[in-house]
């Protein structure tokens, strides 16, 4: 397989690949109907939106006509919508859930639900994000920015192997991660620094087959090699991460705002550790990081 290394080859990728199909739930704001429409359109998704008819309809007038591969559910109510959609992924009508115009909170609740949600027993739900920085030449793959404020090794080491995951199906045979602190050094005085060397030495015994991990790395070393070679650092992943692994919630969302108020980073995203990939987009994000998260839930789909 040919790595992936732009985000637009990971949408040319999959129209060469079997639709995926998609549940939308309250699929009726115009960013997540564009998104939906152009996936079902280029062959990415076979799509069903769980959503208000009425003002589907409405929107019609300015999109047109939904092409082939949208179905409709009519269901006005966003909360009801959103049962119906993870209803559809539980029971195996659907491989990727996607959010719409439903609140955030709502849709973590009908995915989170004990009894009727997509989280399985004993699995930390996480957050992938595949980041396309200009000044890189390849995709990067970060977590977690948006759901675990402060994970432990427990789940690091998890967060971890979503990473990976989401870097193998891209096509990176030999994923390097980096676990991200402020230092190189292990020092008690940093618990990041000495749960990265905890991580590292757990990965070294193999727990991860064929990956390169290493830790704790700053964020400059991991990414330069000209940072390396000035710090005159020897680390295999040293320059050439494929996966940031954060610390806490805070690092990584800052990185994930740098990159893409300042450096201009195009991105994917879906939560996973879930029975499916679930597409989570702000209702703020446009059509194109819509389109982007469709595909690379489509693409993780097992």
């Amino acid at each position: 397989m040919t790595a992936i290394s732009r985000l637009d080859d990971l949408i040319a990728a999959q129209r060469h690949r079997t639709p995926r199909r998609l549940a939308v739930a309250a699929g009726h704001d115009p960013y997540t109907l564009e998104a939906a429409m152009r996936a079902a359109a280029g062959g990415i998704a076979l799509v069903t939106l769980v959503a208000d008819q009425r003002r589907l309809d409405e929107m019609a007038v300015a999109l047109g006509p939904l092409p082939a591969g949208v179905t409709v559910i009519d269901e006005p109510d966003p909360l009801a919508a959103c049962v119906r959609a993870v209803a559809m992924v539980r029971d195996g009508e659907a491989d990727v859930l996607m959010k719409g115009l439903v609140p955030t909170s709502d849709y973590m609740k009908c995915i989170l639900d004990r009894e009727l949600g997509l989280l399985p027993p004993g699995r930390v739900l996480s957050h992938v994000t595949v980041l396309e920085i200009p000044a890189l030449p390849r995709l990067l793959f970060v977590a977690d920015v948006a759901i675990i404020p402060k994970p432990d090794v427990a789940a690091k080491l998890q967060i971890l192997e979503y990473c990976l995951h989401a870097a193998r199906s891209f096509g990176v045979e030999r994923p390097r991660a980096a676990l991200i602190a402020a230092t190189e050094k292990v020092s008690p005085k940093m618990p990041a620094t000495v749960e990265a060397d905890e991580i590292r030495r757990l990965a070294a015994d193999g727990r991860f087959g064929d990956a390169i991990i290493d830790g704790p790395l700053a964020l400059d070393v991991a990414l330069s090699p000209e940072a390396c070679r000035i710090k005159e650092l020897d680390s295999p992943v040293g320059g050439l991460a494929d996966i940031l692994v954060f610390p806490n919630i805070e690092t990584g969302n800052v990185f994930y705002k740098a990159a893409t108020q300042l450096a201009g980073a195009r991105v994917a995203a879906a939560v996973v550790g879930t029975t499916a990939p679930c597409v989570l987009t702000s209702r703020a994000d446009n059509e194109e990081s819509k389109l982007l998260s469709i595909a690379l839930g489509c693409r993780l789909v097992d």
